[in-house]
């Protein structure tokens, strides 16, 4: 009888092709396309790499396509090769893209990002070490002056002159890309980088008010969440990526991860994308398929926020089920869409819905 009321339960949940309206959006199903860096940029413009890259995602059947980390400003690069939005001259080429996704019936995201301490390295397969000047590195910047690890640069701390920069930078790169005309759009503030090394006490060091106790270490965040909002119109959905957990006893908890989803939320903020780890050169992670969801599900029962779970989600059953129990919203995947570009596709032939299948492509289904 319990499998059965189980069963019953379950029928009467969404499931991963039921579409979701967020304020004026309306995404045609659950899957999303996580926000990959490509390192395939020269001075921060996207290009052709970036048009195919994410828009065969489109045509693959996904709801939601969004671009990499893209910067908000040209020291706040992982890479000399990373993708940017710290210029105007940069929204044309974000432009085409994002024209692109939707007439694939996808919604066009954007994730913004400011690298921080983990700014000015090799591209990952020309080795991701720290660059010196002479390779082509630039001094880089962090809420205190402790390095990511020993061989990265030692950040600048910020002072109050340079936060106030890096709000406007996020700003403008936010009417950027409303002007590119992506209609989602997120900040990144997990993974290491600088926003999430505001929040975590492992890079935090301050003895201001942007050091100490959790609301002051995510003030710079909701700060900056508060200035997008203001700019990005009330119908689009904006949404933050947070590392729920620093995998280390002396870092972020989910606990923390779930106060600063309801400061998020009284903010404006719409969706949050439940990611960890990143802050820490050499965390023990217990990664295994889904082992991110339970933050994605603790953080969607502490508010009323969307959610998207992410992690080692490969599967159209697994996907569907975490949407079916309630455990997220979303289910956001990076690695298996590059393995499978039309995983909506093939994942609706699987759970036996109809297919989001281009005209273009009916004769092979």
């Amino acid at each position: 009888m319990a499998s059965l009321g189980k069963a019953i339960t379950l029928a009467c949940m969404p499931h991963l092709f039921d579409p979701i309206t967020l304020r004026k959006v309306t995404f045609r199903n659950r899957i999303g396309v996580s926000p990959m860096c490509q390192y395939s940029s020269e001075d921060g413009f996207a290009n052709d790499w970036h048009l195919v890259h994410l828009g065969s995602r489109a045509v693959g059947g996904a709801a939601l396509v969004t671009a990499e980390a893209t910067a908000v400003s040209a020291i706040g690069r992982i890479s000399p090769a990373d993708l940017g939005i710290w210029k105007d001259e940069h929204v044309t080429e974000l432009g085409r893209i994002a024209s692109f996704i939707e007439a694939q019936g996808a919604v066009a995201g954007i994730q913004i990002a400011h690298a921080g301490r983990k700014a000015s390295t090799a591209r990952p397969w020309d080795g991701g070490r720290p660059l010196s000047n002479e390779q082509g590195g630039w001094d880089i910047v962090g809420p205190s002056a402790l390095a990511f690890s020993a061989e990265h640069r030692v950040p600048k701390e910020l002072d109050a002159a340079g936060l106030s920069e890096i709000r406007a930078q996020f700003r403008a790169a936010a009417l950027r890309a409303k002007s590119a005309g992506f209609r989602y759009l997120e900040l990144h503030a997990a993974h290491g980088y600088l926003l999430h090394s505001f929040i975590s006490p492992l890079s935090n060091q301050r003895t201001d008010e942007y050091g100490g106790s959790l609301e002051n270490r995510a003030r710079i965040v909701l700060e900056i969440a508060r200035e997008l909002r203001e700019v990005w119109s009330t119908d689009r959905v904006l949404g933050v990526r947070l590392s729920c957990t620093d995998w280390s006893e002396r870092g972020i908890t989910i606990e923390d991860t779930v106060r600063i989803a309801q400061w998020l939320e009284k903010e404006g903020v719409d969706l949050i994308d439940c990611s960890s780890g990143g802050n820490l050169a050499k965390a023990i992670v217990p990664a295994a398929p889904g082992y991110q969801v339970p933050f994605a599900e603790a953080v969607k029962h502490g508010t009323k926020l969307a959610v998207a779970a992410v992690g080692m989600l490969t599967e159209a059953k697994q996907a569907d089920e975490i949407i079916r129990e309630g455990k997220a919203d979303f289910v956001f995947m990076a690695r298996e869409m590059l393995r499978d570009p039309y995983f909506g596709v093939n994942a609706a032939h699987a759970l036996k819905h109809k297919a989001p299948v281009p005209k273009q492509y009916t004769r092979a289904h």
